[in-house]
């Protein structure tokens, strides 16, 4: 399990490089480790992040004091499965697990 900063993120294709040497199962709470080779992933999705993000800094250079602003938890969560690192690993996931997630790269 990947717990993200921003020095892991520097180092992101590193890490999943070294994992996939190694034949290990990796996971993170966001999905670009998944499209990097990595196994799985869940949590707050970025995309969703950024936008809301973009609405906070229209307001804010619309005049609206940041202060004025409330804080927001994440919303949007997003389960990332990538079917090629289960194979290369040996591992076969459920059915069930691989419909529910929101994205499979296969």
């Amino acid at each position: 399990m990947v717990i993200d900063d921003p020095v892991m993120v520097s180092y992101r294709s590193t890490v999943v490089r070294m994992a996939v040497g190694c034949a290990l199962p990796l996971f993170s709470q966001y999905s670009e480790y998944v499209d990097a080779g990595g196994l799985m992933s869940y949590g707050p999705s970025l995309a969703a992040i950024y936008r809301r993000g973009a609405i906070y800094v229209d307001r804010i250079l619309k005049g609206t004091k940041p202060s004025d602003l409330p804080v927001e938890q994440p919303v949007v969560f997003e389960l990332v499965v990538n079917l090629r690192a289960a194979k290369a690993l040996g591992l076969e996931l459920a059915p069930t697990l691989v419909a529910r997630a929101d994205r499979v790269i296969e």
